[in-house]
């Protein structure tokens, strides 16, 4: 596999170079497991992604990611840290400026605000079991004590917070119905629904932007078959790569 491990921010980041480049890239978003360690990674070290990354490399894409903090839960500074990995690779690689993202469950909260503010250089956007209602999250989580603390925790140290502003903070993240932009997306669901992140999220996407008039698919797939959708993930892609 050709790919380049470097610093930025004091987080590993990785770009995964395809033998014959087709001129697209994909951003990377993964969830709270996710990381990016020296000569490593989730997309290396679990043979399910692994096998994802080396179908989107086959298909040309150049694929890139960043280990964005951990666990960040949509932080400003993992949104900053995400822009600037973009900018990065623009300068450093011959790709269109409009990219791709996929993002796996948490990093659906960061996705959504980098399609948000950078509409422009996004062209398309799909989903994995996407966490992307925090509102509904948080209320789920109140109902497990000890996943409420470990999000608590979390969230604090993702957001730079202290113990007696974080449940306010949760309480005031940043509400779906806040993000209006066109770029058209796709899910893919677990269709038993055993994600931490319920497929209410998916279903409250897909109406929302159904009221904007907004283009959003939702795929179910059976857990067992999870990272198999490589064909259909680029035939996704794809259609949206008619104009440059």
């Amino acid at each position: 596999m050709n790919c380049r491990y470097f610093m930025l921010e004091n987080q590993w980041n990785v770009i995964h170079l395809p033998e014959k480049p087709s001129g697209f890239g994909i951003l990377i978003l993964g969830d709270s497991n996710h990381f990016v360690e020296g000569s490593t990674s989730l997309w290396t070290q679990h043979k399910g992604r692994e096998r994802l990354v080396d179908c989107l490399l086959e298909e040309g894409y150049t694929v890139f990611y960043s280990n964005l903090f951990g666990a960040n839960w949509g932080s400003i500074k993992a949104f900053r840290l995400a822009r600037q990995l973009y900018h990065l690779v623009m300068r450093q690689e011959i790709l269109n400026q409009k990219i791709h993202l996929l993002a796996e469950g948490m990093g659906g909260l960061l996705a959504l605000q980098l399609m948000e503010e950078m509409s422009e250089e996004i062209r398309s956007a799909a989903f994995l079991n996407p966490c992307l209602d925090f509102e509904l999250y948080y209320k789920q989580a109140q109902k497990h004590p000890f996943f409420l603390k470990r999000l608590e925790k979390e969230y604090r140290e993702a957001h730079n917070l202290t113990r007696s502003t974080t449940r306010e903070a949760m309480e005031n993240h940043v509400r779906l119905e806040y993000y209006q932009n066109e770029v058209p997306a796709k899910i893919w669901a677990d269709v038993r629904n055993s994600s931490p992140y319920s497929v209410e999220h998916s279903k409250q996407y897909e109406k929302l932007k159904g009221e904007q008039g907004g283009n959003l698919e939702i795929s179910f797939y059976l857990p067992e078959k999870q990272y198999l959708f490589s064909k259909a993930l680029c035939s996704f892609y794809k259609s949206w790569e008619q104009e440059l």
